[in-house]
């Protein structure tokens, strides 16, 4: 048996993960809004008033991607900046009430979309697969020198 007999790890992971984000992406549309939103409001609201470094962060994003997603996020009324009085170069960012419904439509299709992806996977097996990813996610991270 060679290595190949198979499909490697790495390789089925990549494509699995583009079949799910290509579908969980569906599923933000078909509720009204996209990754990098859903992405933006949860972060915001799991962090009040969040300076916008913290939510690129927080996000994985850089910095000049993230403004282009506040500024229409802004245009759009979902939330508000504003500069913190104490670093006049922050900006703080809230959710509007718009902002705010729109979380609870996009959290509602996340735990339905959540649901689906876990349906007829035993709870022993999925935290499994959480420690397995986890290691993988180890496994693949530069060597610390």
């Amino acid at each position: 048996m060679t290595p190949f007999d198979r499909p490697p790890v790495g390789m089925n992971l990549a494509r699995t993960s583009k079949v799910v984000a290509q579908a969980f992406d569906a599923a933000m549309a078909e509720a009204g809004g996209t990754l990098p939103v859903w992405l933006t409001l949860l972060s915001v609201k799991s962090k009040e008033l969040a300076n916008q470094r913290e939510l690129a962060g927080m996000i994985g994003i850089q910095g000049a991607t993230l403004t282009h997603h506040l500024n229409a996020m802004e245009a759009q009324g979902l939330l508000t900046r504003r500069r913190d009085p104490e670093n006049r170069r922050v900006h703080q960012v809230a959710l509007t009430e718009a902002g705010e419904a729109l979380f609870e439509k996009l959290r509602l299709a996340a735990v339905a979309f959540d649901k689906r992806l876990r349906a007829g996977i035993p709870d022993d097996k999925l935290a499994e697969f959480t420690q397995v990813l986890a290691a993988l996610r180890r496994n693949a991270e530069p060597p610390q020198s």
